[in-house]
Parts: structure tokens; sequence; C-alpha cells
């Protein structure tokens, strides 16, 4: 069935044993759908929709072999947004009474199939039960860096549930029981616990309801980690000793210190390759006892587990015991990024990626990102002859139109990268010019002499070296400090050699820092900035003492 719409990726497709319904939202948001019911049942679980442009083609497999395709008229009766193409459908094998029937049925139907209205409601993702026991809990929950709060509530035991509790590496499901929201949910030996803030009455039938998006999402990374476990072990031997299903990414615990950019390429082909492939997943349930059991990979049971063993098989690639929910299909995938490695614990190595939807986020993400940091880049501007202008000029630098590309942005990098190197250069010689004015104005100060200090925000130690390097007095202590008024910074002292070897690490006591010396020079790194009045009080009385002893020296000499 080819179906032709505005736009692929704005209608969502769902293919059910007796109906395909399309969904999609308005101009105002809301969503609406049309709802194509088939008169003989097809097999739901092994059909597939592909989307291309404005497209929309539903490979939809029967039910059994020996049973007539379901009939599709081709009657112009279809919703404003919606044509078909029924070309590839053979008519109805037979006339018998029954089959002529379920066509007057289907005819019925096709009237109702222009008629929009709010989408059916998912009966897969919603499941009745009985509440066993609700009995008073509290959930330690994080609210912000660091700080934690207690909620006080209840935990739900259902007769059966279909929210996943967290456990192997995947956190648990959301979802509601009736109105009430599921914050919560946790494994307690064979029953799932659901914390919720409201109680629920022991007996009554209620109705639990899945947050298919996360639950979705959850699926995806945790198939995702069964193909590159499996890969990664086929290829290289790498076998998986942990993995982690993160908020924004999931981490893959290798064992091995190292894995090289070659293995990292080659795993991410290879599982992408897999992912086109549309291999199936399957999910069996085996006895603890079936010799097979001992043949899958998986790292043991938990030592609570009662009922049989869960086996999830990709066909022709793994089969591993785990708990976990996971596609039916490779496809579902939709891709696989490796986004890189990181140094593990003892030896291990962590291998990141992303699976499904979450690629499409991060690309999304990056590229928002990358363009919004790039849309306006100050350079200088340059003078007649080329040359940097001495003004601090700018100018922005803008990104080419909406929807521009990686090679786009690495024309721009490349400017900033040369417009960095350009400005460098031209910081420096205007530091060194200040400097040399610095050295002047200090040397023809009328407070020249005993100790000079001088304190600037912005400099760096060669700023300093530069200063002391342009007076090159030994008879005066020269105390140049840069950084912050508050908080770290540099320092420098320089002067009479033996002055400097002596209050040098003093005066690094007092900053609270630390530093080297060497031919009438200390100097080093501050961290309390604030302590340069002290540190300048020290060397002032130095200087006060050492000038009352030559005033002596030469007082004893003149008698």
């Amino acid at each position: 069935m080819e179906f032709c719409v505005e736009d692929s990726t704005d209608v969502h497709v769902v293919l059910e044993d007796h109906r395909v319904v399309f969904s999609c939202k308005n101009g105002d948001g809301v969503e609406l759908c049309n709802e194509i019911e088939f008169y003989a049942k097809v097999n739901s679980k092994d059909s597939q929709d592909k989307r291309s442009g404005r497209s929309v083609t539903c490979f939809v497999r029967k039910w059994k072999e020996k049973v007539a395709w379901p009939r599709l008229t081709k009657e112009d009766i279809k919703p404003v947004w919606l044509s078909m193409d029924y070309d590839n459908w053979r008519d109805w094998e037979g006339d018998e009474e029954g089959e002529l029937a379920q066509v007057e049925h289907y005819a019925e139907l096709l009237q109702k199939v222009s008629t929009k209205r709010l989408p059916p409601a998912m009966d897969d993702l919603d499941f009745s039960t009985v509440v066993v026991a609700c009995r008073p809990a509290e959930l330690p929950a994080e609210v912000g860096k660091g700080q934690k709060v207690v909620r006080h509530g209840f935990q739900v035991v259902l007769e059966d549930t279909l929210l996943f509790p967290e456990g192997g590496g995947q956190p648990d499901d959301r979802g509601m029981i009736d109105n009430v929201p599921v914050l919560r949910v946790t494994r307690r030996g064979a029953e799932a616990d659901h914390f919720t803030e409201t109680p629920l009455a022991p007996g009554s039938r209620v109705q639990v309801h899945v947050d298919w998006e996360r639950r979705f999402d959850h699926m995806q990374q945790h198939s995702g980690q069964h193909l590159i476990t499996a890969v990664a072990e086929h290829l290289f031997g790498l076998k998986t000793t942990s993995w982690e299903l993160g908020r924004l990414q999931s981490v893959i615990e290798l064992d091995s210190p190292s894995v090289t950019a070659e293995q990292v390429a080659a795993i991410e082909q290879s599982v992408n390759e897999k992912i086109r492939a549309r291999l199936p997943v399957s999910v069996r349930e085996l006895s603890p006892d079936d010799p097979e059991v001992e043949q899958v990979r998986g790292r043991g049971l938990p030592d609570d587990h009662v009922g049989p063993v869960r086996v999830v098989t990709i066909e022709g690639v793994d089969a591993n015991m785990c708990c976990g929910t996971h596609v039916s299909n490779l496809s579902d995938l939709q891709v696989i990024k490796v986004l890189g490695i990181e140094k593990g614990k003892k030896n291990k190595t962590n291998l990141l990626f992303l699976a499904g939807h979450r690629v499409l986020k991060w690309v999304a993400r990056s590229e928002k990102a990358l363009t919004a940091l790039l849309k306006y880049i100050p350079v200088p501007i340059l003078s007649p002859s080329g040359a940097p202008s001495v003004l601090r000029a700018w100018t922005p630098l803008a990104l080419p139109p909406a929807g521009c590309g990686a090679e786009d942005h690495v024309q721009v990098v490349t400017k900033l990268q040369s417009s960095v190197k350009l400005l460098q250069k031209n910081n420096l010689n205007l530091l060194r010019d200040l400097a040399v004015h610095v050295a002047r104005t200090l040397r023809d100060s009328p407070d020249w002499g005993g100790v000079v200090a001088l304190h600037r925000k912005e400099g760096d130690s060669e700023f300093m070296n530069i200063v002391a390097n342009e007076i090159g007095a030994e008879d005066t202590l020269l105390f140049l400090t840069v950084g912050d008024e508050k908080g770290p910074g540099l320092f420098l002292l320089a002067g009479p050699p033996e002055a400097v070897e002596t209050l040098g690490p003093r005066v690094a006591e007092v900053l609270e820092g630390k530093g080297v010396g060497k031919k009438g020079r200390f100097q080093g790194k501050a961290t309390r900035m604030s302590r340069r009045t002290e540190a300048q009080v020290l060397l002032r009385n130095h200087a006060s003492l050492r000038a009352q002893r030559a005033e002596l020296g030469a007082g004893s000499t003149g008698q």
C-alpha cells in the first residue's frame, strides 16, 4: 500500500491486525487521525511502514498464505490529506455469501475514512489488573545539585503489571495507575513495587498505562547495547562487564584497558549494517533446568530470581539472558552512534553510545549549539595595510544563511583560529608596550625607592618580567602582582638577591601560595591575593630596617 501525504515525517502510522491508523497534528497542534479497517486479519507483527518524501509505503503480510488479501476499494472516499494507490492489491477471491457480507461491511467502513477525530487509545499500552497491597512508604528524591528530599507516599503491589522495575542496567518505567502517577517502580523478589503519592484500595480493579515515549527510548538503548556487546565480542573479543542506560547517553564497560579508534569505527559500521538488515529480535522463556540456559550469554541470575529464564535473541547475532524491554526488530533502532571511549575502572574501557531517536536529538542539539556559538564571532578590523589596528576594533563574523552544513562550520572555525592567532600576536605586542610604559612610569615616580608595588587585574608572568627587566634596579624591592584582587593570581618579587632570597618564601607564605627564586627574582602563584597589603608591610619593614642599618653603618664610617 502506498499513501501520499503532505510530509511523511509528520505522519504517525500504526499497523494493527484489523486496521491501519494514520495520525498527525493540524495547524493548531491538535492531533487528528484517519483509520482504515481491513475485513481480513493481517499479520501486524511482521508488517512495516517506510517513508520517503511525500510517500508512506506499508508492507502488509497476510496472516496465512491461503487466506485472501484484504480488499481496499478504489472508490474516491478518502481524507483530504491522504490519497491511496491500490494497484498492487488483488480483488477479493471468491463470491461466497459470507465473503460478500464482509465486502458490504467493508464498504460501510470506507464511509468513515474521511472523518477526522481524536486518535483511538493504544489498547496495547493499557493493562487491567487488581491491587493486591498498598502500604505507606518513603521515596528519596534529588531536587537539585546534591540536595535530596524524602517523598511520602505508598508502595502499591499489583496482581500483574506492564511497568518495568529498575534492573539489569535499565531504569524503570513510568506511567499511571488509573489517574494516579507512578513515580518509581522497583523489584522486590518476584513482585514490583509501584510508588505513588495517592493510596489505592486493595482488591480494586485498575487500568495501568505506560509512558510509551520513555519505554520505547529504553527499548532502543537496551537492544542497542545487546547489539554492540555481541558485535564487539565477535569482532575483537571485547567482553562487556557492565552497562548503564543514562539519561542522555549510555555506557558499556568493556573488559580491556584500551580500545582503538579503528575498532570503534568497525563496531559502529557493523551494528548499523545489522540494523539495515532488519534482523528480528525475539523473546523466549526457558525452564531454569533447560540445558540451553548454559549456552546462553549472561552474567548470571539474581539470587532471589524465581520462575523461567528469559532469553532475548537477535537472529543470527546474539542470545542473552535479560529481563529488560526490547524492540521486536533491529530496524526499530534506526541508527546507533558511538560517541567515543574513555578510561574506565581497573583496566576497563567505557564505550559511550546513543541509539534511535536519541541520535536525532543529539545531532539537533549539537547543530543548534554550534550554530549559535558561531553565529556572531568577533574578529579584528585590519588597517588598510593589512596589519591589525592598535585600537581594539571588532566586527561580527556571521554564518552563512540558515541550512548551512558542517563545511560552513569548518570555514568559520578556520577563520576564527586565524583571528585568534592574529589577536594573540597583537595582544603580545600591546602587552610589551604597556609593560615598558608601566616600568618607565614607576621609575619616574616620586615614590621610587625602598619598596615599589604594582597590581593589575589583567596580565601574566611575561608582563611582570618585562616590567622587571625594564626597571632593572637592584637597590629597590619591586613587588608585582596580577589577577583577581580577592582570588588567586601571580606574583613576582625582584631586587637585591640576598633580600629576595630571604623575603620570597615569606611573601609566598603570606599569600598562601608557592614559588621559586633565582638570581634576584622570586615568582609564583598565590591563592589569596587579598593579602597583598600584608606582604607589602612585610617588605617595607624589611626595607626600613635595611635603611636604618645602612645609616648606622654610614655614621660609624663618618666618625
